[in-house]
């Protein structure tokens, strides 16, 4: 605005000085009433000119500045329109995961169980299904059969002895309700259906913290967790 400023201060100062040339003309001329007049028309012509440049001016410096106001905003929106682009796109990301993983548990939980190959001893006839096989592992396993009640016992607080048992709260899966239940695929990747390769973790991870089944059990029975 300081340079419009200057311009129209310029024009003025020219048509000032005009002013005075021709007033000094004219005044040593014979028809000084007519000629005061023509300078008056001449002088008003220059300072409309001026005026009108002025504006004009102006007018261009408030438009480049709502160019640069729309240029702006344009831009503002574009950004925006990323934005939302990349949120949605993370958002269906995360939506087929969630519908991954739930394709995935119910593929589990309407797999049939692998049925146990192995020799069940006669002191494990007493038992049925997944304790059966679990008490068979036990023995297996180097432990006595007068830990398996023990094991009977604390499984069947925990999971019931189903295999595919889910903590809806903590996620832990199976019958020994490993958390979380991947850690079984340490064993076998079938973990999430057979019953021998969770019992044969769960097995494990006994013996390794607490020596014997009947040594979880009684952890279990003074902190309700083992």
């Amino acid at each position: 605005m300081s340079r419009l400023w200057s311009r129209l201060g310029a024009r003025t100062a020219a048509v000032a000085l005009l002013s005075v040339g021709v007033a000094g003309g004219f005044y040593l001329g014979e028809d000084r009433e007519t000629q005061q007049q023509g300078l008056t028309e001449q002088v008003s012509v220059e300072v409309d000119r001026a005026d009108f440049a002025y504006q004009r001016e102006r007018q261009s410096a408030h438009q480049v500045k709502f160019a640069q106001q729309r240029a702006a905003e344009y831009q503002a929106k574009l950004r925006a329109a990323q934005a939302a682009k990349e949120a949605a796109e993370r958002a269906r990301k995360a939506e087929a995961a969630a519908a991954s993983r739930k394709r995935e548990r119910e593929a589990a939980a309407n797999a049939p169980a692998k049925p146990y190959t192995g020799p069940i001893p006669a002191s494990c006839e007493e038992y049925s299904g997944n304790r059966k096989t679990g008490c068979a592992m036990t023995i297996d396993a180097g432990f006595g059969i007068s830990e398996f009640p023990c094991l009977e016992k604390l499984w069947t607080k925990e999971s019931g002895w189903n295999h595919k048992a889910r903590n809806s709260s903590t996620g832990a899966y199976g019958i020994p309700q490993a958390y979380p239940g991947n850690k079984m695929s340490s064993v076998a990747s079938d973990w999430q259906t057979n019953p021998a390769t969770q019992i044969k973790w769960g097995l494990g991870y006994i013996k390794g913290r607490y020596k014997t089944p009947c040594g979880a059990w009684t952890y279990f029975q003074n902190n309700h967790t083992y």
